[in-house]
């Protein structure tokens, strides 16, 4: 059984018992969260499609820590000009376990 999820506008295929990574959650470490936002889920064969959501299906989840993902390098540069800029950027996720998926 898995599922399509939208998360913050971003889609993601999960099943139960997998650990992802989403854009970051303003919750605590060890809190359980719930999506409503299932696009599309399949049970054994049988898919069900949403339009745009699936009424009465949600995916539990479990916080299990934010983090960051890796270092951006952003560099700018405009030649005879003496102009360089050298910026980084680290964005933030939360990762987190999927319990059930409930359909």
């Amino acid at each position: 059984m898995y599922a399509i999820l939208d998360v913050n506008n971003r889609q993601y295929k999960v099943k139960q018992g997998q650990e992802i990574y989403v854009d970051l959650q303003a919750v605590e470490v060890g809190t359980d969260l719930t999506f409503n936002k299932i696009l599309l889920a399949d049970n054994d064969g049988a898919i069900r499609v949403g339009t745009p959501n699936l009424p009465n299906a949600s995916v539990s989840a479990k916080v299990l820590d934010h983090v960051k993902g890796d270092k951006v390098i952003i560099f700018k540069k405009k030649r005879r000009k003496g102009y360089r800029l050298k910026k980084g950027h680290r964005q933030q996720y939360t990762k987190v376990r999927i319990d059930s998926i409930t359909v």
